[in-house]
């Protein structure tokens, strides 16, 4: 069977998802499945690398160069194709792309046109869980615990900063977290300690997305706990991500390396429950499948607060996602076989459907 492994996008987490992708086929079971390499460039133009039947040395594989007019050009290594070109029957498209126009439901969306099986979670399940202003309502429907926030649309803050402000800090307490609506990876994310820092804050987090979400900052640690499954869902230990600064930025979870884990996460047992709980309820509530990992706040007081629910969680060899099912006794390569089957047994759900 073909594995259409698509990846890159045009989003700022473009080379998270290089990084992802080479993890993924690293761990491939190579006797049972071939890989079409299909990349997206920063502009959006689709490019067919190499059929893979064995696991690369390095990434260079993965980093595609073309020519549009077709002339031969140092290290052509692709040929530009039309997106529908990737159909192809015996095939299961794996995604491994982060952020807008990839995990937000535009690309489910494609590859549901192009009735393809697909990796992941659906449309609207990728289309809400990206939004963080919609997760945050879903979640408080679902009655988990939240941090108190304020969504800001750009045209809002435009014609009444002054009131935005006000409402922010009449809501919430400095520091504050300012977040695009729909953006992962930590882009665009930026803490703010006073007014003039949240007025930055907010044009940064404009430069990505026309909605922000301004969040209550908290002293907490970070729980993290992995989602698998369709309608058998299965939840992990927690792990935590242990912080030596106040904020990890996108550099520091994926340029410098410098985030440690500690997997299992040494909480309480009743914490440990309630926050697989939580993330089964609200992958249940956003209509999850395949897989999500779910991030949580933990205060000195053992309060427990989801923060977010992330449908295409980073594959690299560092991630938190595959280490999680790792220390529940999963490997990475039957991680990825079984996220393959849960895919087809989607796609085949729906047929039934039909």
């Amino acid at each position: 069977m073909k594995i259409i492994l698509l990846y890159g996008g045009k989003s700022p987490e473009h080379d998270v998802a290089i990084l992802s992708a080479f993890s993924v086929i690293s761990a491939v079971y190579f006797d049972y499945y071939q890989v079409q390499l299909i990349y997206i460039d920063k502009t959006g133009q689709w490019v067919q690398g190499p059929l893979l039947t064995e696991a690369p040395e390095t990434d260079e594989v993965l980093r595609l160069t073309w020519d549009t007019a077709g002339h031969e050009v140092e290290g052509f290594s692709g040929k530009v194709i039309a997106p529908g070109d990737i159909k192809e029957d015996n095939a299961i498209v794996f995604p491994v792309l982060h952020g807008p126009n990839g995990e937000d439901g535009t690309i489910q969306g494609f590859l549901e046109t192009l009735d393809m099986p697909y990796v992941g979670a659906g449309v609207m399940t990728s289309a809400c869980a990206m939004d963080k202003i919609m997760t945050k309502y879903i979640l408080q429907a679902a009655g988990i615990p939240q941090v108190p926030y304020v969504p800001v649309l750009k045209n809002q803050w435009k014609e009444n900063p002054k009131q935005i402000f006000d409402k922010c800090e009449g809501t919430l307490l400095y520091p504050m977290f300012v977040k695009p609506a729909n953006m992962g990876s930590s882009v665009g994310i930026t803490r703010a300690e006073n007014r003039e820092e949240l007025q930055n804050a907010l044009q940064e987090a404009y430069r990505y997305d026309s909605r922000a979400l301004v969040e209550q900052g908290i002293d907490a640690r970070e729980i993290e706990v992995a989602v698998l499954g369709n309608d058998d869902v299965r939840t992990t230990l927690p792990g935590e991500v242990v912080k030596e600064v106040a904020f990890y930025d996108y550099n520091a979870k994926y340029i410098d390396n410098t985030i440690q884990m500690a997997i299992p996460a040494e909480v309480p047992e009743d914490v440990m429950q309630k926050a697989r709980d939580f993330a089964k309820l609200a992958y249940t509530m956003l209509g999850g499948s395949g897989l999500s990992r779910c991030d949580f706040f933990l205060t000195n007081k053992n309060e427990l607060f989801l923060n977010e629910l992330n449908t295409m969680p980073g594959f690299t060899e560092f991630s938190m996602y595959p280490l999680l099912w790792e220390n529940m006794g999963l490997k990475y390569g039957d991680l990825i076989e079984e996220l393959i089957q849960l895919g087809l047994k989607r796609y085949e759900q729906q047929a039934a459907f039909e």
